[in-house]
């Protein structure tokens, strides 16, 4: 008894441990880090406007910090609006803008939330305008306030919406601002495709936990297609219908839930061995909550007009090649404790459960409080 005492401690030891790893290299660790930022830049009629969303809180931190000052506790809504917008120099300090590599200037306009009607706490928008050379050819930009990948969205004229990614902080390669021919299904397709994949590796880190508490249920095979398939068909449903504009759920709501979800496959996994049936109509339950997380990211980004569908069902199609991905890694990683039913469940399932139980917890109370 005493051994298994010990067994058990050190179990949950090594899941802890696990977990502050996990938190630890994952900074604050939130959902769907392509998305996080947003920049929506137009050209037309010899002017551009580069439209930047951002989380005011976090936004007025990285500003007081360039601006060589210690943040304080978080101001009153309207102070901080107000520090913000008075900040606006150290801001453009950190974009860069350059036309036929030539910096342009740049003017600065914060809109807070209660301005785009909405008075809870995000998002914001900081728009930066200025004119346009005759005959400028490309675009290059830098937005050092930047944590990680982000899309810009570019529109020149009347054209459709081109959407490019950028590496954090560092200057973009030349993107031709020239308006683009037509594009083809299968460019649409492909584009959305990769979108789809990466959202989930590497950057959807909830929805590869998630994934992999499935995983860990059970040795066989039968469990893991049954909740795979009730999980694809939940939230195919939701991103598509979320899309199209007949559900939607915001994402305060949304994004802890999705937390919780992890956390409850989880701690199913210390308790039970077997799949129960109320496991897999939960599992479909936390699938359509994971669907309109999906459908928060694309519709960020934006789809295609003349190739909406197409470029929905490919998006969808990247989603489910990225958690089969992740299937893939977590067999491979696991395959030399899976041949030992009672080494693995105390070796892979007990301590992996238990780091990503805490890790959604600690999702879950971050999202809760905003």
């Amino acid at each position: 008894m005493r051994s298994v005492r010990m067994r058990s401690g050190r179990t949950v030891i090594a899941g802890a441990v696990a977990a502050v790893l996990v938190l630890g290299t994952s900074g604050v660790a939130r959902a769907h880090e392509i998305g996080q930022t947003q920049v929506t830049a137009t050209f037309s009629n010899g002017r551009y406007q580069l439209d930047i969303v951002v989380d005011p809180d976090v936004l007025l931190t990285k500003l007081l910090v360039r601006h060589g000052q210690v943040p304080q506790a978080a101001p009153e809504r309207t102070e901080r609006d107000q520090r913000i917008a008075a900040l606006g120099s150290t801001f453009v300090d950190t974009v860069h803008i350059t036309l036929d590599d030539v910096e342009v200037p740049t003017h600065f306009q914060y809109i807070p939330a209660s301005a785009l009607g909405d008075f809870a706490a995000a998002p914001s928008l900081v728009r930066l305008t200025g004119d346009v050379p005759p005959a400028a050819r490309t675009l290059r930009l830098a937005y050092g306030l930047a944590m990680g990948a982000y899309a810009l969205n570019l529109r020149i004229g009347d054209s459709p919406q081109q959407t490019f990614w950028i590496d954090g902080p560092h200057l973009s390669e030349r993107i031709s601002l020239l308006p683009p021919p037509p594009a083809t299904h299968a460019a649409v397709a492909w584009q959305y495709l990769r979108f789809g994949f990466t959202h989930i590796l590497p950057n959807g880190f909830d929805h590869i936990l998630f994934v992999v508490g499935l995983f860990l249920l059970s040795l066989r095979w039968r469990p893991l297609l049954l909740q795979i398939s009730a999980f694809t068909l939940a939230h195919s449903i939701t991103l598509g219908l979320t899309m199209y504009g007949v559900v939607s759920l915001p994402p305060r709501l949304v994004e802890p839930m999705i937390a919780v979800s992890i956390v409850y496959v989880a701690v199913e996994n210390l308790l039970t061995t077997e799949l129960k049936p109320w496991r897999v109509a939960l599992v479909f339950s936390f699938g359509l909550l994971h669907g309109m997380g999906f459908a928060g990211v694309l519709r960020d980004v934006g789809l295609p007009r003349p190739q909406f569908l197409t470029a929905l069902l490919a998006f969808n199609a990247g989603v489910e090649a990225g958690q089969l991905t992740v299937i893939a890694l977590a067999f491979a990683a696991v395959a030399y404790w899976r041949r030992n039913r009672l080494l693995y469940r105390r070796v892979v399932v007990q301590p992996a459960s238990v780091a990503i139980s805490l890790v959604g917890l600690f999702w879950t109370l971050q999202r809760a409080i905003g």
